[in-house]
């Protein structure tokens, strides 16, 4: 079933999170022109929002989800996070704002192996400030039980399950409460019991701590349990639709 095709308006730099505008990128591919891969991208993400990022392979997804996350410069363009403009920034000021603001779950969960859940969970704030502090040690703790792994904190990943796996990323994610996390194929490592468990757990993360979400998914059953749907094709916003619960996006990527 296709959803109702509500088109959302565009919000306003100051109740938007993030705010895109005409945000392009280019690739010099070792030929005299560059490869255009993002063709003037406008896009607003509010605070809560849990929007799904669908389209082809080849669409630009990757590329915009890198650029939302820090990971990537563009090319030309405005990007405002929290109101602040992130193209002028240098790298380090960059890598400061992806810590503190933005939290990242990848297809591959790319947990330490020789750390245990707990240690994996505390890493940013290791990498953050250089310790962990017993207040991020109660925090990643509190996270791990609220994932459902307080009794296998200590176990390493290797004892794990690929549905467990993904739920210490997802705390890992979380630790430094940023108030949006960017998740790439979240669920498209695992099988479908374990794919809606994880799908679940960040839905009643983003109903409980109002965080913001941008998942990127080829699966169309887990779109139409986000609240947006923004799809990319050939670079360009093809769709920016509000969803029905329980309504299949169509020509989903």
């Amino acid at each position: 079933m296709t959803p109702a095709a509500t088109t959302r308006p565009a919000a306003g730099h100051g109740d938007a999170l993030i705010a895109l505008d005409a945000v392009r990128k280019s690739y010099n591919i070792g030929r005299p022109s560059e490869a255009e891969v993002l063709h003037g991208i406008d896009l607003r993400v509010g605070r809560g929002e849990f929007i799904a990022l669908m389209g082809p392979s080849g669409s630009g997804k990757s590329t915009l989800l890198n650029i939302l996350g820090l990971l990537e410069r563009m090319t030309s363009g405005s990007y405002r996070l929290g109101g602040e403009e992130v193209q002028g920034l240098d790298d380090a000021a960059l890598t400061l704002r992806r810590r503190s603001t933005l939290g990242f779950v990848f297809q591959f969960h790319h947990l330490l192996p020789a750390f245990s859940a707990l240690e994996n969970v505390t890493l940013p704030a290791l990498m953050a400030e250089g310790r962990v502090s017993a207040t991020h040690l109660a925090h990643a703790r509190s996270l791990l039980d609220a994932v459902g792994l307080a009794q296998a904190m200590h176990k390493r990943p290797s004892e794990l399950s690929g549905g467990m796996q993904q739920r210490v990323a997802i705390a890992r994610a979380l630790v430094m409460n940023p108030p949006l996390v960017l998740a790439d194929e979240p669920t498209g490592n695992l099988d479908t019991a374990s794919s809606s468990e994880v799908f679940a757990l960040l839905r009643r993360i983003h109903a409980e701590r109002g965080t913001s979400f941008v998942v990127v998914t080829h699966d169309p059953r887990l779109a139409a349990r986000c609240d947006r749907l923004v799809e990319l094709v050939d670079g360009r916003i093809a769709r920016d639709e509000a969803i029905t619960w329980g309504a299949e996006p169509a020509h989903a990527g």
